[in-house]
């Protein structure tokens, strides 16, 4: 009888752009994308996109963020943008405004690069993921939903992850065009740009 490989570890640099999505979408569902680098020789990640833990219509407006995460630092680095539409004689516009810079304690990437390893992560078939075939890995949590892995068939490349406490309403996010391969320091680096708050 043929036997699975264990749960991989993550590479050790890689990045993607990534689609955040619920399943199944009810209304008031937000799709947002975004870009992600992690670097676990450095132990820093940083995710740039829309992030959307509203209805646009409750705050008025929609919220892009940059987040670095640095675990040898200790903190985490948000800079937000606030988009929103205004009615003008010509039809709609966007509008933006920087919002304040926020600082965080950190002291975990976002994904460790162990997660399956340490999660005791079991294989649970194949199924094809983005256009390829991918192995399943689920990780189970007591008194949660459990979290869901899909890396390419016999690799570490992470095309998809389900997450969230709630069975029926997943948290889906798909990573299409995952690169490994080193990320310049640069990439975490912080610009010192003055925020200017909200009108």
């Amino acid at each position: 009888m043929q036997t699975r490989p264990p749960p991989p570890l993550l590479p050790l640099q890689w990045c993607s752009a990534y689609v955040s999505y619920w399943s199944p979408m009810r209304r008031d569902d937000q799709v947002t994308s975004g870009y992600c680098w992690f670097d676990y020789v450095r132990d820093v990640c940083r995710i740039d996109g829309l992030f959307n833990p509203w209805p646009e219509k409750e705050r008025g407006y929609q919220l892009w963020m940059s987040e670095v995460g640095d675990v040898a630092q200790g903190r985490s680095i948000k800079r937000k943008m606030a988009y929103w539409r205004t009615a003008t004689v010509l039809g709609d516009c966007l509008c933006e405004s920087l919002l304040p810079e926020e600082t965080t304690p950190f002291h975990e990437l976002f994904l460790p690069r162990a997660v399956l390893v340490d999660g005791n992560a079991r294989h649970a078939g194949c199924e094809p993921v983005l256009g390829q075939l991918a192995d399943a890995w689920v990780i189970e949590r007591r008194h949660k939903a459990p979290l869901t892995f899909y890396t390419q068939t016999r690799t570490n490349l992470l095309l998809r992850m389900l997450s969230g406490n709630d069975s029926q309403h997943v948290s889906v996010r798909d990573f299409p065009n995952v690169s490994v391969g080193d990320i310049p320091a640069n990439v975490f680096s912080r610009s010192e740009d003055t925020a200017r708050p909200l009108p």
